[in-house]
């Protein structure tokens, strides 16, 4: 027992050190999170990059710097500053009156009136009560976008500080990443094998959940808001931000799209609706179906609700870092388990 206090103690004392570390940088740890996400995602560039300029390690760290910026700040950039445009000019037409939420949703609801009343039960909810319920809570949403913009401004100093640290260590992870990544395996005293695959299952998912979840999501997003701004659909990138988040989601964005098209129908306006459905079924589909499965691969491989359940609490957690995170804590979570089913087969044996 003597023998074993002082590693017992100094055991602790570096548990000590440690909670003390991520307290210190847990104003950062969001801007270390992307950096390590953004430098998995684009590792396989950077490695091209690297065979074409062999004599140097800085230019392809450079060069793989500059394709993030292009492929994905921009446009997400891009598409926050429409949202918050949108969803301010939105806003203050509803705070003015012009615009009436709960009325427009009575006025489209009414339309379903005929399959409503065939429904068992639906008769003890009325239709002015539903859209008034759908109405507030679509303003609500608009209101908590609108709010975010003067949010926004305020902590312009902060968002600019995090995003030059998130470079800043994307930087170093991108050139020094399967160093460090070795270094910890070697560190970590839970057994190299084990290590190896759960940062394996880490790398795999958190490729997988950005290029076929979040890329492909913004995509959508921004076919969908163009879409309905061409057919003259009210707050369309509001309606593409929801896509967005859909099509993050199992469900898929066929949520916004087939009702949006079936309320165009029985308005009469049949042209608007089939360009809807048109672009819904030749494009949108297309792109679940051959695009996303070859940019994620068999990098997640987790059930649909799996990925449905640690996908909504990751954004209960986390805000917008939940749609990676929750995927990866859930992914971690299986393969620990599924390790030490396996390691207690092993022992039995």
């Amino acid at each position: 027992m003597q023998k074993n206090t002082p590693y017992i103690l100094f055991l602790i004392f570096i548990l000590l050190v440690t909670v003390s570390f991520f307290i210190l940088i847990k104003d950062f740890l969001l801007a270390c999170f992307w950096a390590i996400i953004l430098a998995i995602v684009f590792d396989p560039i950077h490695k091209k990059l690297k065979q074409y300029f062999k004599n140097t390690e800085i230019l392809p760290v450079l060069l793989t710097l500059v394709v993030i910026i292009i492929v994905f700040i921009i446009p997400i950039l891009t598409i926050t500053l429409m949202i918050a445009e949108e969803s301010t000019t939105f806003y203050k037409k509803i705070e003015s009156g012009e615009i009436n939420p709960q009325l427009y949703f009575q006025d489209n609801l009414e339309l379903f009136l005929p399959i409503f009343n065939k429904i068992p039960y639906v008769e003890a909810v009325s239709v002015e009560q539903m859209g008034s319920a759908v109405g507030d809570i679509f303003s609500q949403a608009v209101k908590y976008l609108a709010q975010q913009v003067p949010i926004l401004t305020q902590n312009i100093l902060s968002i600019v500080v995090q995003f030059s640290l998130t470079f800043y260590m994307l930087f170093f992870m991108l050139r020094d990443g399967h160093y460090l990544i070795r270094k910890l395996i070697s560190l970590i005293p839970i057994g190299d094998r084990i290590e190896i695959e759960l940062f394996k299952r880490f790398t795999s998912v958190a490729r997988g959940t950005v290029k076929g979840g979040l890329i492909v999501a913004i995509i959508e997003g921004v076919i969908g808001g163009l879409v309905f701004w061409f057919v003259g659909i009210p707050t369309a990138f509001l309606w593409g931000t929801i896509m967005v988040v859909l099509s993050l989601l199992p469900v898929g964005s066929i949520l916004i799209w087939v009702p949006a098209a079936l309320i165009l129908f029985l308005q009469g306006e049949t042209i608007r609706a089939l360009i809807l459905l048109s672009v819904f079924v030749l494009v949108i589909i297309t792109i679940d179906n051959f695009l996303r499965p070859r940019l994620i691969g068999k990098d997640i491989k987790m059930s649909d609700y799996l990925v449905l359940v640690s996908t909504l609490g990751g954004l209960t957690w986390f805000s917008l870092t939940g749609f990676v995170l929750g995927p990866i804590i859930a992914a971690l979570f299986v393969t620990c388990w599924d390790i030490l089913g396996k390691e207690n087969i092993a022992s039995q044996r």
